[in-house]
Order: structure tokens, then sequence, then C-alpha cells
């Protein structure tokens, strides 16, 4: 997965020392930084064999509903300095509350590294534009479980506005290249030309387009006690 890759690259020199790591799934992020970053990680899942594979990683790992509208995450205020969450806002009911959570257990200055699908980018209007399907299709296996699973359909330029709501300030745009994802891994077995045709007609893509066109853009912002929604933010390649 290309956004796993990308950790603990995108932390440039923040120096992160107390990490949470929400809905770590099998804990693809959470053993990168534990075998390459310098830091504590905390691992979150509620799902019993992702909890397992997490604790095979000898990471300290918690399990709580983080879509509660009436309890809070199990942390003092301030507890940690960087806050991870990979592909989760799109499964969540009670966003302010969920984004609220996570302003209240970062320490002040601390980070917010963020992704979801942005349903802006070229990839998801074909089939609602040209065909005139919907985003996700729920009669296929590669798709199904996106359409019943998904209860937001956020674009960039949404989830920006959502987060600034929250008192975060966007300082970061990180866009991955495909050197391992599953297609460009598929294509690799089948035929080397088009998986070097696709590695680099994507990196044109993504070198060409802004941020709120990408397709699963990682934003990095920081908490504040007010947002700055005009401040210009970086985009980087990883």
């Amino acid at each position: 997965m290309e956004r796993h890759r990308a950790f603990p690259k995108i932390f440039e020199n923040r120096k992160h020392h107390r990490i949470l790591d929400l809905s770590a799934g099998i804990g693809y992020v959470t053993q990168r930084l534990i075998e390459n970053y310098p830091a504590t990680i905390i691992s979150h899942d509620i799902s019993p064999s992702c909890l397992m594979r997490l604790r095979q990683l000898k990471a300290p790992t918690l399990s709580f509903d983080i879509d509660n509208s009436q309890a809070g995450f199990p942390f003092v205020s301030g507890a940690f300095d960087a806050v991870i969450s990979l592909v989760t806002i799109e499964h969540v009911l009670f966003v302010n509350e969920f984004l609220s959570e996570i302003w209240r257990i970062l320490c002040p200055g601390g980070y917010l590294y963020i992704s979801t699908p942005n349903y802006a980018a070229p990839e998801y209007l074909i089939g609602p534009v040209v065909h005139g399907h919907s985003f996700h299709d729920p009669f296929t296996t590669s798709s199904g479980y996106e359409f019943y699973a998904h209860v937001r359909y956020y674009t960039f330029r949404t989830l920006k506005a959502f987060l600034e709501l929250h008192n975060f300030t966007l300082e970061a745009v990180y866009i991955t290249t495909p050197e391992s994802s599953l297609r460009y891994q598929r294509l690799k077995q089948h035929s080397m030309l088009k998986a070097v045709i696709y590695k680099h007609l994507t990196r044109l893509k993504t070198n060409l387009l802004p941020p709120d066109r990408n397709p699963e853009p990682i934003l990095c912002l920081k908490k504040t006690d007010a947002p700055s929604p005009s401040k210009r933010y970086r985009k980087v390649i990883v």
C-alpha cells in the first residue's frame, strides 16, 4: 500500500516521541515505525484478528470505539504529539466528535496525518460522470466493501474545511508514487513494459495535478488554537 510506505519519511524533521496509530489494521504503518522510527507507538483497532497481529508486533495496543458521540478516547488531553488516521474518517458517522477527540489528545503543536479517498480525483469521477455508476460498485468484489462501509464521501477541499473547523492548519500534503502498489505489482508480473508505462504515467500525473485531484493524498495538519485557511501548504511527492 502506497500510503503505508510513506511512513516514517513524511515525518521529516518533526521528531515525534509518542504516536497513536488509529485503526491500524494489521499494522503496516505500526511495523514500519517500530522498525524505523525512535518513538513510542500506540496502536488501535477493534478487529480481533487485527489486534492479534498488532500484538505480535510487540506494540502497545488498545481497542475502543472511535465513532461514539457520548464517550471520548481513553487518553488524557495532550497525550500524543502525532496521530495517524489513514482511510478511516470515511467510515465515521460522528465526524465532529472524532476530530474533536483527536484535537484534544494531541499536545499543543502536535500533528495529525490523515487520508481518505478524494472523490474529486479523476479516477473516482469517471464512473459517475461517464457511465452513470456510483463511486463504488456494490456488485463487485473489489469495490463492494467500500459501497457498504463508507458512510461519508469526502473531497480534498471538504476534508480540509472540516479539519480547519476543528482548529487544524494544513502544513503539507504528501503524494505517493506507485513503487509498490498492488496494481503496479500485478502489472509487473504480467508485463514489465505495461508496469513501466503505468509507473511513468502515474508519476507524470502526480507531478502535474494539484493535490486536490489526487485520489488519496495524506494531509499533515498542525493542532492550533485557530485555523489559518489562507496559509500556503507544501506539496511533497514521496
